[in-house]
């Protein structure tokens, strides 16, 4: 038989707990085939106590990099060799890539969402209300201050980490952030651009939970974003849709951060459309 055969997969994954609902292996998994990539992605269930044993034997076992999802984002950073700007700005990784046999932490999902945004807007200048101030919204807010926006204003239940995050941006970028409290139904003042929720609430199996906000001062000028993947048209989508809004859904964010891993795994820049509409028919069924 001429030829070399080679029956050897790449393996990248994610590690999470829990897992099961995280659909990132349909749409990296159709990416793969549409490219012709001989890889493969595992989603896999790894508890808190279990984190080192579980990158100790993706090293062992020549994974190429995998995601972290919660609880892992800040924890899995003990034990890596190096972090991205980014990722280290915010202390957070998602996606460990292996860069000549060390093991590089990256976070893609403030790029992800960056790159849904740009698909309607750019950040210059630009003043935003982000909802959370959790690892998600610390990665947006990150790559919000480093691609030139104007103003970020953290709302969050935890005044705490509200300001935490308020002084992060203000201390280690050159963008102007302010903490508000959230209480009650919060009323948007006038002047913002952007609306983000950054936060879980909505996000299956909560899927009637409905964010804590005055819809009546959602503005038709304004570009309203919701993090949350599953289900993609969550209750502040429809409601801003209503308004008059422009919106970015959940899998935006998600695709956007998956072709990032992708290429940083692969170096092969996927195809974004494949890798949503594998969603999209995962949400169907």
């Amino acid at each position: 038989m001429g030829g070399e055969l080679n029956f050897k997969q790449e393996i990248v994954g994610v590690f999470g707990h829990p897992v099961a609902e995280n659909p990132t292996q349909a749409m990296v998994e159709a990416a793969f085939r549409h490219h012709g990539l001989d890889w493969r992605y595992l989603t896999l269930e790894v508890g808190p106590d279990d984190l080192a044993d579980a990158v100790r034997g993706a090293r062992a076992m020549g994974f190429r990099g995998f995601n972290c999802t919660i609880p892992h984002k800040v924890a899995v950073i003990d034990h890596l060799d190096g972090l991205g700007e980014s990722a280290e700005l915010m202390g957070a990784v998602n996606c460990v890539v292996d860069r000549d046999g060390r093991f590089i932490g990256e976070n893609t999902d403030g790029k992800g969402f960056l790159s849904a945004l740009t698909e309607l807007t750019t950040p210059d200048a630009k003043r935003f209300l982000l909802f959370g101030a959790g690892g998600a919204a610390r990665a947006i807010g990150v790559e919000l201050a480093l691609a030139g926006a104007a103003a970020v204003t953290v709302v969050n239940r935890s005044r705490s980490r509200g300001e935490e995050l308020a002084a992060l941006l203000s201390d280690r970028t050159s963008v102007t952030a302010d903490f508000r409290p959230w209480e009650g139904d919060f009323r948007i003042p006038a002047g913002f651009d952007v609306v983000v929720n950054a936060t879980s609430i909505g996000l299956y199996p909560d899927t009637d939970a409905r964010l804590p906000l005055d819809i009546h001062t959602l503005d038709p000028s304004m570009v309203v974003a919701d993090v949350i993947p599953n289900p993609p048209r969550t209750h502040l989508v429809r409601d801003a849709e209503a308004a008059g809004c422009r919106v970015i859904d959940g899998l935006g964010m998600l695709v956007n951060q998956g072709v990032l891993g992708i290429e940083y795994w692969t170096g092969v820049t996927p195809d974004a459309g494949v890798m949503r509409g594998a969603l999209e028919e995962v949400f169907r069924a």
